[in-house]
């Protein structure tokens, strides 16, 4: 059985309908317990492709129709809330969309969260100076600045790759700066060499 699954298309797990895709987003939106904005939503179940692009904006529509997605507006942005009926919805149905894409989502769903934090704790400027960009990281926790680090880069565009590179990872790039800082000793020649 096993050695058949394998076999099977990318995707054939993958919603087919706009039921399933209900059924999908209800059930990512009730697993973290959060409001999305629609455009973070979007991204999140269509992204990998997991989701065709019209199967979720009909989903969308039917959801907002039925009552069991909501709109609300916090300070100024549009999110999507999963209502009392959706959240039965979601309980009742889940196992009618497969565990793997189900499980799919809602890791995309914490990439993309977890990606939007580090964005928050870290501040990047990329200026073009003389041969080359300097790209000045700024790592905050509220109101107090841990690190604010420069570096350089001979283009733009390892300028931005830099960016990114320290974006994967924040906390362990901002670990490895302390680590390296407190265990940096002078160096001293051998005599003996």
């Amino acid at each position: 059985m096993d050695s058949e699954l394998k076999n099977l298309p990318v995707g054939y797990f993958n919603p087919a309908n706009v039921y399933e895709v209900k059924i999908l987003l209800s059930y990512f939106l009730k697993k973290i317990e959060r409001p999305v904005t629609p455009a973070q939503l979007l991204e999140i179940v269509t992204g990998d492709g997991t989701v065709s692009y019209f199967l979720y904006v009909e989903a969308i529509e039917q959801m907002l129709k039925n009552g069991t997605l909501a709109v609300e507006e916090r300070e100024g942005t549009e999110l999507y809330v999963l209502t009392e009926a959706g959240v039965e919805g979601a309980e009742s149905f889940k196992s009618l969309v497969s565990k793997s894409v189900r499980d799919r989502i809602y890791s995309a769903g914490l990439r993309l969260f977890a990606k939007l934090r580090a964005e928050q704790e870290m501040r990047f400027e990329i200026k073009e100076q003389g041969s080359g960009y300097s790209v000045r990281c700024v790592c905050e926790d509220e109101d107090l600045v841990l690190m604010d680090l420069t570096l350089f880069a001979p283009d733009k565009e390892q300028a931005e790759f830099i960016k990114s590179k320290i974006l994967m990872d924040p906390t362990a790039f901002y670990g490895k700066v302390v680590d390296y800082v407190i265990g940096n000793e002078e160096y001293v020649p051998d005599i003996n060499e």
